[in-house]
């Protein structure tokens, strides 16, 4: 038989490399079709040759429909510029990409998906992409149920921040007023009382305005606290520094009772003092990766106390061991010099970090 017009002119080896190509085209498809999730192809210009079949189950709409940029009648209109942009620069460049879109199922309610699609190279030539889909809704709302229930905790906290600080505020005033009206031996009492409440304030405020509730950054924290004491009262008689190796992540309830601790000891260093001494106070953070965060605190009240407030009792070391109590906090020592107070923090929770 003569060659036919297909076939005129071409050699033998080129009628063999087609009909091997076909081979193959018929051989992906096959497989494709039988394969329990949506693949798709393109060739080098990006235009869509095939959809499987579990594609189109998915769409309800003909292969031909599908072909070309067909299918792209089905993606939501807020995805279509986005999900355009990524796959030209992923053409441009003969890349690999992965780009997340909602696509019209053939009930007519929007999927989430989750598109992955790699270059196909033969002999250095690139023949397009084939890519699968994964239908990620159920993910997608679970995200979104966090984000909606994260925004409705910070409401929250936001909410109960500001009562307290409402509250606190006026504690501190009813104390004010009881402390003038107090005979003048009980004053000293009243105003130490007062001045603790607004700590107790200081810390609430700069735990409410840390970047991350959950996992709080130690360092940063007690930087911001220790500088908002030093101005609380007596302001620029008091002075504490904050160094250390490490930053260390801490539970809200640890940054809570240290910011107490903290103020406590800034208290105690204040009212040990007479109105024109300088106090210091060096705060030491270690946080090791591996093993739990330890904070080491030195007053420098023993060596500059004067008689200031007589009439005020001495608490600091019972008010220290109960807020170290109630965070699971390991206090030892007296924060002198020769003894500073070491306070071993709890590891935190799994809970928590989950």
């Amino acid at each position: 038989m003569g060659e036919t017009p297909s076939s005129a002119g071409r050699s033998g080896s080129q009628v063999s490399d087609d009909a091997g190509a076909a081979a193959l085209s018929d051989s992906f498809r096959r497989f494709a079709d039988v394969v329990p999730l949506m693949l798709w192809r393109s060739d080098p210009s990006g235009q869509v040759v095939h959809h499987n079949e579990c594609w189109l189950d998915f769409t309800g709409r003909s292969p031909e429909d599908e072909l070309g940029k067909g299918w792209r009648d089905g993606l939501h209109p807020e995805d279509f510029d986005r999900h355009a942009e990524i796959v030209a620069k992923a053409l441009e460049a003969r890349e690999p990409f992965t780009v997340e879109f909602r696509l019209r199922r053939h009930d007519g309610v929007y999927r989430w998906l989750l598109d992955t699609a790699r270059p196909l190279v033969e002999d250095g030539r690139f023949l397009g992409y084939l890519g699968s889909c994964f239908d990620i809704t159920d993910r997608k709302h679970a995200e979104e149920h966090i984000e909606h229930s994260l925004a409705e905790k910070e409401a929250l906290l936001a909410e109960v921040y500001h009562r307290v600080r409402n509250n606190l505020q006026v504690m501190v005033s009813l104390i004010g007023l009881y402390g003038r009206a107090a005979p003048e031996a009980c004053r000293g009492s009243f105003e130490a009382l007062g001045q603790r409440v607004r700590a107790i304030a200081l810390v609430q405020q700069h735990l409410h305005e840390a970047p991350h509730i959950a996992s709080i950054d130690l360092r940063d924290y007690l930087r911001r606290l220790a500088s908002g004491l030093g101005q609380l009262r007596r302001a620029g008689r008091i002075g504490v520094q904050v160094n250390g190796d490490g930053n260390g992540l801490v539970e809200p309830r640890t940054a809570n009772a240290l910011g107490m601790i903290v103020a406590e000891i800034v208290a105690e260093c204040l009212d040990a003092t007479a109105e024109t001494v300088a106090c210091s106070i060096a705060i030491g953070i270690e946080a090791p990766p591996d093993g739990p965060t330890t904070v080491s605190v030195v007053s420098n009240v023993s060596d500059v106390a004067e008689p200031n407030r007589p009439n005020v009792p001495k608490l600091g070391p019972r008010l220290i061991s109960a807020y170290a109590s109630q965070a699971e906090i390991v206090a030892s020592g007296e924060a002198t010099p020769a003894n500073p107070l070491r306070l071993l923090l709890p590891l935190p929770r799994a809970d928590e970090n989950a």
